[in-house]
C-alpha cells in the first residue's frame, strides 16, 4: 500500500465504504505537511490492506477541504465505514495517529 493523492473530482470514490480511511489535508508548500508524509507512509505500510491512506492538496481541492472544515494544515480526518469519525489538526507524533486508528481496528 501507499499514500494515494486525490482531488475534488475523485475524493468520494477514494473513501472506503467499509473499513478505515485516513485522509491528510495539506499543501505542497506546508513544512509540517512534509514532515507528516513519512509518518503516513509508515502507517500505510504497517496497516496494509486494513487502511487506505489518502492525501488531499487543499490548494488543488478547495471544495473538499471546505466541506470538511479544514482551516489549518495538516489536518488528518479518519473515516470509518465511510463517515468522518476523528479529526486531528496540526502535526502530531506517529503514536497519536496510531492511537486513533486503534479505536477502529476490528
Amino acid at each position: 500500500m501507499s499514500v494515494l493523492a486525490v482531488n475534488d473530482a475523485n475524493f468520494g470514490s477514494a473513501i472506503r465504504p467499509s473499513g478505515t480511511t485516513l485522509v491528510e489535508f495539506g499543501a505542497r508548500w506546508c513544512p509540517p505537511c512534509k514532515a507528516l508524509h513519512p509518518i503516513l507512509e509508515e502507517l500505510s505500510e504497517r496497516y496494509g490492506e486494513r487502511l487506505a491512506v489518502i492525501r488531499v492538496d487543499c490548494d488543488d481541492s478547495p471544495e473538499t477541504a471546505g466541506q470538511y472544515g479544514v482551516m489549518s494544515m495538516p489536518t488528518v480526518i479518519v473515516f470509518h465505514d465511510g463517515q468522518p469519525v476523528e479529526k486531528l489538526v496540526g502535526l502530531r507524533p506517529r503514536s497519536a495517529y496510531e492511537s486513533v486508528l486503534g479505536k477502529y481496528e476490528g
